[in-house]
C-alpha cells in the first residue's frame, strides 16, 4: 500500500532546505492554502517551489466558507451578552464591530440566526439593517481573524470567491494542475471549477459540510479525490460522531474508486513540540485501517516548529502499518525505519592515525 502524505506550505517550510527535504522522503503533493495566501504572492509562490522541486503543488481554494475580517491586533474578545454589530463596509475590527468574510453574507443573515464563531464564541442575530446586523454574545470568548464562522442555517453561496476566480487563473497559467474545492456541496460545485482548470486537472473534493456528506456520491463522481477536513466538519457534525463519519466517507470514495485523504489534527501537538502525543500517533495508524490513501499536515507544516519532523513521523507510522502486522510480539523493539539518505557509493578512510 503506498499511502501519500501531502503538506501545506506556509511561513515554516518555504524555505530551501524544508522544501528538498519533503521531496527528499517522499512527500506527494504541496498544498497552498489560499485561504491563507495574499493572491499578489501566489505567483512567486509557485514559481518558487517549482525552482526546487518536482512535487506538484495543490491551490486549496477559499470556497463557500465564511471567516472573521481583519481584527485589531489580530484577535478580539466578546462578553457574554455584549451586543456586537457585524458590518458590511471595513472596520477596524474590535468588540463592538467588526467584518466578516465574505462581506455580502451580512446582507443574508436574519434575524434568530446563530453563529458560532472560531469554535468558540456563539452569537444570536437579534437586528437587522441595511449594511449591517447587530449579535447578542451568548457564549463569550476570543476570536481571531481569519477564522471560520458557522451560520446554524443553510445559506447558498457561491462554490468559489472572486479571489478563487483569480488564484485559478494565475495556477492555470503557471501549469498547476491540483485543486482542490473546499466546502463542495453539490456535484455541480465540482464541475465549476473543473472547468476553470486545465483539461488534465486533478480535482480534489473536500468533504467539510452537511450538504457535501447528502451528496456525497454525487460528488464523488464527478471529483478525482475527497479530502475529509475533520476541523471544519465538526462545525456542523457534532465531534463525537467525526470517527465514525470518517469511515463512512472513506468507504464511500472507495465504492466510487476514488482516492480518500484525511486533514486536521494528525499531529496538532507538533507544531510546537518535537514528538505527537500518543493518541496522534494512534489516530494516524487508525486512519490508514480506515482505508484512508492520503495524510494531509496542515499547520502542522505551514507554521510549525518542526515541519520535516512532523511529515518524518507520519512516513514512519505508515512503514509501521504496512510493515507492523507481520511482527509477533517477540520480534520487539524493532528496529526504527532509518529516514537518512541512502549512501551514494565509495568508502570511508581514516584520514589520521590515533596511535
Amino acid at each position: 500500500m503506498s499511502t501519500e502524505i501531502l503538506c501545506t506550505l506556509g511561513p515554516s517550510s518555504l524555505n530551501d532546505w524544508v522544501i528538498a527535504r519533503f521531496e527528499e522522503i517522499g512527500v506527494s503533493l504541496f498544498r497552498v492554502n489560499l485561504s491563507h495566501t495574499k493572491l499578489k504572492d501566489l505567483p512567486g509562490i509557485i514559481q518558487y517551489v517549482k525552482g526546487r522541486a518536482d512535487v506538484p503543488i495543490c491551490l486549496d481554494t477559499e470556497g463557500a466558507q465564511v471567516r472573521t475580517g481583519n481584527l485589531l491586533h489580530g484577535k478580539i474578545s466578546l462578553r457574554e451578552n455584549s451586543i456586537v454589530r457585524v458590518q458590511r463596509q471595513p472596520v477596524p475590527g474590535d468588540p463592538s464591530s467588526f467584518n466578516l468574510y465574505p462581506n455580502y453574507i451580512v446582507d443574508k443573515l436574519e434575524v434568530g440566526d446563530f453563529l458560532t464563531v472560531d469554535s468558540t464564541v456563539l452569537a444570536r442575530v437579534i437586528e437587522t439593517k441595511p449594511g449591517s446586523v447587530a449579535m447578542q454574545v451568548l457564549c463569550g470568548g476570543e476570536i481571531g481573524q481569519n477564522k471560520a464562522v458557522t451560520v446554524e442555517r443553510d445559506i447558498v453561496m457561491p462554490a468559489m470567491t472572486e479571489k478563487d476566480l483569480k488564484a485559478l487563473a494565475i495556477g492555470k497559467d503557471m501549469g498547476v494542475r491540483h485543486v482542490a474545492l473546499s466546502f463542495a456541496n453539490r456535484a455541480s460545485d465540482v464541475d465549476e471549477i473543473r472547468a476553470l482548470c486545465a483539461d488534465d486537472a486533478f480535482v480534489i473534493s473536500k468533504i467539510e459540510c452537511r450538504n457535501a456528506l447528502k451528496n456525497l456520491d454525487e460528488i464523488a463522481a464527478r471529483s478525482d479525490a475527497l479530502l475529509i477536513d475533520r476541523g471544519d466538519l465538526s462545525r456542523q457534525v457534532p465531534i463525537e460522531q467525526i470517527p465514525a463519519v470518517q469511515k463512512q466517507i472513506i468507504a464511500g470514495g472507495k465504492k466510487a474508486g476514488k482516492k480518500v485523504y484525511v486533514a486536521t489534527n494528525l499531529m496538532e501537538s507538533m507544531i510546537t513540540q518535537p514528538t505527537p502525543t500518543r493518541a496522534e500517533a494512534n489516530d494516524v495508524y487508525n486512519t490508514l485501517a480506515d482505508g484512508a490513501d492520503g495524510l494531509v499536515l496542515a499547520a502542522e507544516s505551514a507554521i510549525g516548529k518542526y515541519p520535516v519532523g512532523c511529515a518524518s513521523m507520519v512516513l514512519k507510522i505508515i512503514h509501521e502499518f504496512n510493515n507492523g502486522s507481520n511482527r509477533t510480539a517477540g520480534d520487539y523493539p524493532a528496529t526504527p525505519k532509518s529516514l537518512l539518505v541512502a549512501p551514494h557509493g565509495g568508502s570511508l578512510r581514516r584520514a589520521i592515525s590515533l596511535s
